[in-house]
C-alpha cells in the first residue's frame, strides 16, 4: 500500500458561490452537456471529464462510488494529534495532512 499525503485549501466561508474559478468552469461544463440527457452519473461524469476551455483547462472526473457512514463524531483531541503541515498562507484553511506510519 502506498502512503499519500492530502493537501487541503478551503474557500472562507460564504465565498464559494462567488469563486471566479468556479463560475468560469461551470459555465464550459454547461455547455459540454447543452442538450444531451443527463440519464446517469456515468454520463454526467463523462461529459464534465470531457471539458476543456480556450484557455487549456481540462477538467478531471470521477465518480466516488463509496459509501460514507453519517454522524460519526471525532474528538477535539484526536484533531489535534493529526500530522498536519499547515502552509504559510492561511494555515487555518490550507494545510497538508502527512501519512502516519
Amino acid at each position: 500500500m502506498v502512503l499519500a499525503s492530502a493537501s487541503v485549501s478551503h474557500l472562507p466561508p460564504g465565498t464559494s458561490k462567488w469563486n471566479k474559478i468556479e463560475h468560469r468552469l461551470f459555465s464550459h461544463i454547461r455547455m459540454n452537456w447543452r442538450g444531451k440527457p443527463l440519464i446517469d452519473h456515468e454520463t454526467i461524469v463523462s461529459l464534465i471529464g470531457a471539458t476543456t476551455t480556450t484557455a487549456g483547462v481540462r477538467v478531471r472526473a470521477e465518480l466516488d462510488r463509496a459509501c460514507y457512514p453519517k454522524g460519526i463524531k471525532i474528538a477535539d483531541a484526536e484533531i489535534n494529534d493529526l500530522p498536519l503541515d499547515r502552509d504559510d498562507l492561511h494555515p487555518q484553511r490550507n494545510y497538508t495532512l502527512r501519512p502516519q506510519a
